[in-house]
This record gives C-alpha cells, structure tokens and sequence, in this order.
C-alpha cells in the first residue's frame, strides 16, 4: 500500500472520528438543557419553543452524522474503491479529445453527486423540516428548483471547467496561477450577476411596499453611506417558513433583500435593527475581508494542485488508473476536505467577529435593544438552539450562540 494512501486513509478516520464526537457532543449537550430555558431568555422564550428549538437541532445533527458516514462510503467508492476510474474510462471510449472528456467526466460526476445526496435532501426538507413546521414546498416546486439549478450549473460550469481543463494542459507549469485569476474574475461576476439575473430565476422580488419603513431604511442608508439598486422583498414564504435578510450584489447593483416572513414578525424599529447589522458587515469591511480570505484559501489550493497534478502518486495512491488534468481536478475537490477539518475553527471564529462587529455598528446606528428582540423572535421562529454544545459551536457555527451574542449586545444598550 503507498504511503499516501494510509495518510488518506488516517486522515479520513480521524476527520470522520472527530465529526462524529462532534455531533454526539452537540446531541447530548442540547438534549441535557432540552427541559430549562437560559435565564437569560426565561422572560422571551417559552418553554415550549425551547423544547422545539432543541428537537429540531437534535434532528437535524443526527442526520448529518448519517450523511457524514454515507460521505465516507462515497468517498472510498470513488477513490479507492476505483470509481472515478470507472468513470474516467467511460468518458474516453466517447474519443471526444481532452476538454471535451474531461468537462463531461466532471459534469458527471457532479451530477452521481447530486443524485446520490438527493435522499438526504428529500428527508431534510419533507422530513424534518415537514416535522416542524418549516417546509412549504410542494413536490413539484422542489424538483423544479433542482432542475433549474441543474440546468444553471451546467451552464456556467460548462464554460469554466473547460477553460480551466484547457489551462491545465497548455498554460505550463504556471497553469495554477491564471486558473486562480479566472476563478477570481468569475467570483466577481457572479457576485454582480446573482441579484439582477441568477437569484430572480427561482424567486420574486418586489420593492418593499411600505412607506413607513421605506422611509425609515432610506434614512439608515444615507447615515451610513450606503448605495443600492433597492429594498426588495423575497417569496421566502414559498418554500420555508424561516426568516432572514441580507444584502447582495457589487458597486451600483447592491440590493437590500427581506424574506416575506421577516415582514410578519418584525416591527419597523427590529427591521432597521436587522439592517443596520446587515449593513455593519458592509461599512466594517467584511464582505472585502471575506473574498480576500476566499482568494487566498484558492490560491494555495490551486498552487498545491499545479504540484499534486505532475505527481503520479497522488493517482495511484487514490485509485485513479489514468492521470489526467480533470482526474486531479477531481480528486483534489474530493480528497481536500479530509484534510482542511481543523481549518474550520479558525474561519468560524473570525465570522463571529464579524457577526460582534457588525452587532456593534447596528447598536450604533439604532437601538440595540431593538436589535436584542429581533433576535430573540428569530431564534425562537427558527427553532434556533440557545444552548448549543460550545466545542461544536466553535467548529460550525458562523454566528455567536445567542446568550453570548445578546449578551454582548445588552451591554451596548447598558453603555448608550
């Protein structure tokens, strides 16, 4: 057996192993507080909606760690269990020539990967988001989103797998470096290309028709120097009984977005709360910092690629017969996360900074006991534990646990 494949296989058992502590973590530890609100919420959250937030998180956790085992099977299947060699050699008995085997053989193989995750997804949303209350899609609603996004990824992966097929094989040793800066190019136009033409192929957005609270947002965006294209609502009601709002989009085409849900639970004073965080994001630089971090992160990936790519190796050792430049490609988007698991606190803690910074500039710009009840309807309409485990937080959570965040914003409001 080669040396990289027993790394491999280590690497893999202990990513596996230390999800799955993890996840049993995050279970017993939500399940244990199920019975007692925090104090800190007793007055907010009733203890019903506790119960439900922690079923919910206690349901959804056990699923990832079924999928997180599936992923494994998966994994092995197509590495060493000779998989994409299969599928390698289907792709070259059509004698299509390099580019156009390899787009189809990545095409492909995004498409088994899809299918093969597809239970998941059905139980996810018509089993456990059906369970609580959130799901409300139809069948043909969420069959029809999966062939558009089909269809959509197709249509612009198309183009860029073969560009960069096309680059790892003619543009030398170097090939790495101009793949990065057309994945740079790409990102860009697709942040300016969401909100006007991908985001409205699958939901309606219509300028929020309240002038009340148009009137209050119109005078937060000129006290922050904020430019948009418009505040728009979203049919979010449409598929999911979840809340949110965000902005998106680059230079002119920004666009401020409310879920119609977020409508119906919040007052004007919670939703120009909930902006002026959304909006403490874009004045705190973090949208910039976030795409640097993306740019780097490819960078180095795409640079250990160039090197892994003229290694016959790294084929061998992971059950690819034929080296080819859409074989690396593909081994190395499978392989990697095995080996980028301890990366995740770093890039989790440095979101919740964010997510404090951001709080701060709203408890600037509005009332952050505003933004503190906001909150305390979001994570209660969301089901959103308030007690999650805290070494499972620090793995995968993105925001604050609440008591830490509402905390931290009841002494904003202390100070001001």
């Amino acid at each position: 057996m080669h040396a990289f494949t027993v790394i491999f296989l280590l690497a893999l058992a202990l990513t596996t192993g230390v999800q799955l502590w993890l996840a049993w973590r995050q279970v017993r530890h939500v399940a244990s507080h199920r019975a007692v609100v925090p104090s800190a919420f007793a007055d907010r959250i009733t203890p019903e909606s506790h119960r439900r937030a922690a079923d919910y998180t206690v349901a959804k956790t056990r699923l990832g760690m079924a999928e997180t085992l599936f992923g494994v099977l998966v994994l092995l299947l197509w590495t060493l269990g000779g998989g994409l060699s299969l599928l390698d050699s289907a792709w070259h008995s059509l004698a299509l020539g390099p580019v156009a085997t390899g787009v189809g053989f990545l095409l492909s193989l995004f498409l088994i990967g899809s299918l093969v995750d597809l239970p998941f997804s059905l139980v996810h949303t018509f089993g456990i988001e059906q369970r609580f209350g959130f799901n409300r899609t139809s069948a043909g609603l969420y069959f029809s989103d999966l062939i558009k996004g089909a269809l959509l990824g197709a249509l612009i992966g198309t183009p860029m797998a073969a560009l960069v097929l096309w680059l790892m094989d003619h543009a030398g040793a170097l090939w790495w470096l101009y793949a990065w800066l057309v994945w740079i190019g790409f990102t860009l136009l697709m942040l300016w290309a969401y909100p006007t033409f991908i985001a409205p192929l699958f939901n309606q957005f219509s300028p929020l028709d309240n002038p009340s609270l148009v009137a209050r947002i119109e005078a937060l965006l000129r006290r922050c120097g904020f430019e948009a294209e418009g505040v728009f609502v979203m049919d979010g009601s449409r598929r999911s009984a979840h809340g949110n709002a965000y902005f998106t989009g680059l230079g002119r085409h920004k666009r401020i977005v409310f879920f119609d849900t977020l409508l119906n639970t919040l007052n004007e004073q919670e939703m120009e709360a909930v902006l002026a965080h959304e909006l403490g994001h874009y004045r705190r630089k973090h949208v910039r910092q976030r795409l640097i971090t993306v740019s780097l992160f490819s960078f180095t990936g795409l640079a250990l690629l160039g090197w892994l790519s003229g290694e016959p190796w790294f084929y061998s050792a992971l059950g690819v017969e034929q080296a080819s430049a859409h074989t690396a490609l593909a081994l190395f988007l499978l392989v990697s996360p095995v080996f980028t698991l301890f990366t995740q606190p770093l890039l989790a803690r440095t979101l919740r900074r964010h997510e404090f910074e951001a709080d701060d500039f709203a408890a600037e710009q509005t009332q952050a006991r505003d933004l503190i009840q906001a909150l305390v309807k979001l994570y209660r309409d969301n089901a959103s534990t308030l007690t999650p485990d805290p070494l499972y937080s620090a793995f995968h959570d993105s925001h604050p646990p609440a008591p830490v965040r509402v905390a931290h914003l009841e002494r904003n409001a202390t100070a001001s």
